[in-house]
Formats: C-alpha cells, structure tokens, sequence
C-alpha cells in the first residue's frame, strides 16, 4: 500500500474531506461556548457586569491549556501518529457538555474550558498536520485556507445555533444536547473514517532530502542562518528555541501569532458583553460575532491559495492593519447593520493574516521538523488567548470600562503587523 502512496489534494480526496469534517466538528464544538458562555456569566452564575477578571478566567486557562498541548501535539504525533492523538482529543472533550450543565459555580466552567483546551490542542493540530502530509508541498496555503474555512465557519455557525437554541430550550440544555451530538460523531468518524497519515509525511522527507543532496551537488548554498539550523534532527527544545529566540522570520511570525488571538480573545469575552451593554439580545449579538466567524472562515478559500501564489508579507501585513481599523472602529457605530459590516471586514482581516502565518511558518520549517515547528507556532499562538484574555481584563477592569480594549487591541494589531513587514522579505513561495 505504501508504495501506492501519492501526494496531492485529488489523489487524497476522501481522506482531506475525512479531515475537514473533523475540523469542522472540532470548530463547532468550540463555536459552542462562544457567546452563550459569556452570556451565562451573568444569568446564572451572577457574575457582576464589571467582574471582568472573573469573565476572562475561562479563556485565559483554554489558551494556556491549548497552547501547551499545541506545543507538544504535533511532537508526540512525530511518535505516535496523528490518528492516534486525534482520537485521544476528542475522548478529552466528552466532560465538557457535563460540566457545563451540571456547574454550581463559574470554577466548573473554567474546568469545561481545561478539557475544551485539551480537545483543540489535540484534534485541530492532528486534522491540519494530516491534511499537510496529504497535500502537495505547493498546496500548502490552500490546505491551510480550506482547513481553517472548515473550523472557523463552523465556530461561527455554532455561535448563533447555540444561542437560538438557548432561547428555545435553555442555555445548559441546549449545550448539553448540541456538545454530545458533535463530539460523539468526531469520535466514531475519527475511530472509522480517518487513516494515520505518517507514511506520507515520510515522503515528503525523501523529496526533501533529494533536492537538499542535489542542490548540495550543484554548489547552490541558499538559505539563511536559522534554516540551516532546522537541518538537523532536532528535538522539541531545539525546535522552540529557534522559532522563538533565532530564526528572525519564525520569531516574526510566532509574535503575530500570539497577538493576532487578541481579536479572537476581545470577540469570544468583550464582543458580546459590549453588545448586550448595547440593547441587543443574545440572539442579536450572536447574528453579528457569527459573521465574524463565517467570513473568517468563508474567505479563507481565497486567502489561503492566494498567499501560494503572490506570496505571504502583503496578506498577513493588510490583514493586521485591516483587523486594526475594524477593533477601533468598532465602538464608535451603533447600529446592528455597522457592526455586522465591521465584523464582516474583522473577519476578512483575519482571513487574510490566519492560514497565511501557518503556511509561511511551514515555509521555513523541513518536512520531518514541521509538525514540531507549526507546533511552536501554535503554542504561540494560541497563548495569544491568555495572554489577551489576561492583559483585555486588567484593562477593562482598570478603566472600568469595555471600550478600551477595543483601543487595545487595534494598537497591537498594528504594531505586530508592522514587526512582519519588517522581518519578512517578499518572498517566491516553491
């Protein structure tokens, strides 16, 4: 069978559409606690409208949670198959919908989150490696643009279904129901569906090592210092070292993914306590982040094969600038209409910066090492929730006030932007 092994987004078609279910699976289950969460915060577990450390707790601990388990998930599946870990992630999701039902207090929520974490950290870092192994080496920004589509529209649809719901039969009820559903069908699709895609990372390595003996050959000594670094066998330390303190293009693009979760962080805790501040209902409120979401993840579907084609620095840098206008303006309207527009143009703002990060993170990363570099990356990146989480609620709570974070995070956005601009050469992408 391992001889019949191609690459290539049509000659792994059933196994990419496998993956971009489970991707889809694992968005909705976290699309679940994006607005209803924040809306029970105050309903029912009495949290005062200003009691923003306490609101920003259950975000802080999922991104810790996920950006540790992002670090060491695409390691562990270098040894143990992707698979394996996938499977692992979704038995780490089933306390989640319990948890949530039965809390007696807001800690039981910040525990749901600890499992949500795990569960993320694991299947969405093993749904994107698998569908790298399948694809092509120049298919890397498409993989990336349809696999965060299948994610990132599905947190948005689960936003809005979770908070129709909610009104129909009751917020626990209605994430009870809707987390078991999808959670169960991840686990039986990733038990029966999904094949272990080591064999055609292993490929890609031979390729690899191919052109690097030929090039040796023909005396062409391209690249830069921290690339030749990634050349040898290296272990996790290794790898987290150079994408963080070495290789200037890695460190450029870990620290913009660690801010570009603040908007993700303002949008899942602030969003929607500043629209209900607001006058709209959660259903309301839930409508607007849920463009935000679909268009995030609808646009991907072009950004992402736009970025292999005219390269990544001009849609991770407009992006950035993009997402930076949109959270400062988005405190200045106050009409449902303007918000959806603003949201709507957030969205495409992180379409353009999202799966191109990842893919240029994987352009300077080797075949064998990119699982452990995209995991670096990832840890960043999703640190970037506990740290926003963290640094929005100390602001809030300080200026006793939701609109400065807003301030915040445009500011950030702008600067990181302008770090990659800085750091990355316009780039022909092979």
């Amino acid at each position: 069978m391992h001889n019949q092994i191609m690459h290539g987004i049509k000659a792994n078609l059933n196994q990419i559409v496998q993956q971009l279910i489970q991707v889809f699976l694992v968005g909705l289950a976290l699309g679940m606690t994006r607005t209803v969460v924040p809306g029970l915060a105050e309903s029912e577990f009495g949290l005062a409208a200003n009691a923003f450390m306490s609101l920003v707790m259950f975000v802080f601990v999922f991104g810790l949670v996920k950006a540790s388990m992002n670090l060491v998930a695409g390691h562990l599946s270098e040894q143990y198959g992707r698979r394996r870990l996938l499977v692992v992630g979704w038995l780490l999701a089933l306390p989640v919908p319990f948890l949530i039902y039965y809390a007696q207090s807001w800690s039981w929520i910040v525990w749901a989150m600890v499992f949500l974490g795990l569960n993320q950290g694991l299947c969405w870092s093993m749904a994107l490696n698998s569908k790298l192994d399948l694809a092509k080496a120049n298919q890397k920004g498409l993989i990336n643009g349809l696999n965060e589509f299948s994610g990132y529209a599905a947190v948005g649809l689960a936003g809005w279904m979770t908070a129709y719901l909610a009104e129909v039969y009751g917020a626990r009820e209605a994430l009870l129901g809707f987390g078991l559903v999808v959670i169960g069908l991840g686990l039986v699709l990733a038990i029966w569906k999904v094949l272990d895609t080591r064999p055609w990372s292993n490929l890609h390595q031979r390729h690899y090592d191919n052109n690097q003996h030929n090039q040796s050959q023909n005396n062409q000594h391209h690249g830069d210092d921290g690339e030749k670094q990634t050349e040898q066998k290296q272990s996790l330390a290794q790898a987290f070292k150079i994408g963080t303190f070495q290789h200037k293009q890695l460190v450029a693009l870990n620290q913009a993914g660690l801010v570009e979760k603040f908007i993700d962080a303002l949008v899942w805790i602030f969003m929607p306590v500043y629209l209900i501040s607001q006058t709209q209902t959660l259903v309301q409120a839930s409508g607007i982040i849920a463009v935000y979401g679909v268009v995030w993840g609808a646009s991907q579907l072009i950004t992402g094969p736009a970025s292999d084609k005219f390269g990544r620095r001009a849609l991770i840098v407009g992006g950035f600038w993009l997402c930076a206008i949109t959270s400062i303006s988005f405190v200045w309207v106050d009409s449902m209409a303007a918000w959806s527009l603003l949201a709507a143009f957030m969205g495409f703002g992180m379409a353009m910066l999202y799966p191109t990060l990842g893919a240029a993170v994987a352009d300077y990363s080797q075949p064998k090492q990119r699982a452990s570099m995209l995991g670096v990356y990832r840890f960043w990146r999703d640190f970037g929730y506990a740290a926003g989480a963290l640094l929005l609620g100390l602001l809030a709570f300080y200026t006793s006030s939701v609109v400065w974070p807003f301030y915040f995070v445009g500011a950030m956005m702008f600067l990181s932007g302008l770090w990659v601009y800085l750091a990355l050469k316009p780039q022909k992408i092979v």
